[in-house]
């Protein structure tokens, strides 16, 4: 009986090893498995995965993107380019709301072709980075915000660069030129100041109207004067 009972312990201890074992490497592959699936996007863009840009050598040019937040928290997004010389974007980086959307705009300056090449021979290397990252309510936005949470940060989409023929329409050409529109509009708007209609501008407003009235009289007076006294 005594053998018995020392076969069943080292039974129990094999079985208790194997089971530690089984559960760390089941932890280890859940790990691995949720590592690899991919981050829920935060933002949707249009275009998605492409910026495209008026092929026009030796010019500055410019492309557009859609940014929308499809989240239902705020979330910071920023750009960020291979060509940071050549290439800068508006703006840079910001927070929107659930649901919020923006159209960024990015300017590129194209460089002129060598030897013979044509349009169909340049291939941009230059490519766009777009990084998202959920925040806590409005905030302003800073770039900091990303080095501070960079386990957070989620990769959105690196998009490339395409070149358009700016001579012969089409509907990505199209595209690009309403989308520039909406983004020079909605900057436009932002310029603005905001309308005041407080009872102390009105004030203020009034005050000048009657202090030039006044004057004016004073000044057509002195000109009648002068006339009489001559």
């Amino acid at each position: 009986m005594a053998i018995i009972h020392s076969e069943s312990s080292s039974d129990n201890k094999f079985w208790g090893l194997f089971t530690q074992q089984l559960n760390q490497t089941s932890n280890s592959v859940s790990s691995v498995a949720r590592s690899l699936l991919p981050t829920r996007r935060r933002l949707r863009l249009d275009p998605s995965t492409k910026l495209y840009f008026p092929y026009e050598p030796g010019k500055q040019v410019r492309s557009a993107i859609r940014i929308k937040n499809t989240s239902k928290s705020h979330v910071a997004f920023k750009f960020q380019t291979t060509a940071p010389k050549s290439c800068f974007m508006r703006p840079p980086g910001g927070i929107l709301a659930p649901g919020e959307t923006i159209i960024a705009t990015v300017f590129k300056f194209v460089e002129l072709p060598e030897n013979n090449e044509t349009q169909k021979d340049q291939k941009s290397n230059v490519k766009f980075k777009i990084m998202s990252l959920k925040v806590k309510g409005e905030l302003d936005y800073v770039p900091e915000l990303f080095d501070e949470q960079r386990d957070q940060v989620a990769v959105e989409q690196i998009l490339r660069v395409v070149f358009l023929d700016a001579d012969r329409p089409s509907s990505a050409l199209e595209k690009l030129k309403r989308q520039l529109a909406e983004a020079e509009s909605a900057l436009e708007a932002r310029k603005k100041p905001p309308e005041d209609t407080g009872p102390r501008i009105v004030g203020e407003a009034l005050v000048i109207d009657e202090w030039k009235e006044r004057r004016e009289r004073y000044l057509a007076r002195q000109q009648v004067e002068a006339v009489d006294s001559l």
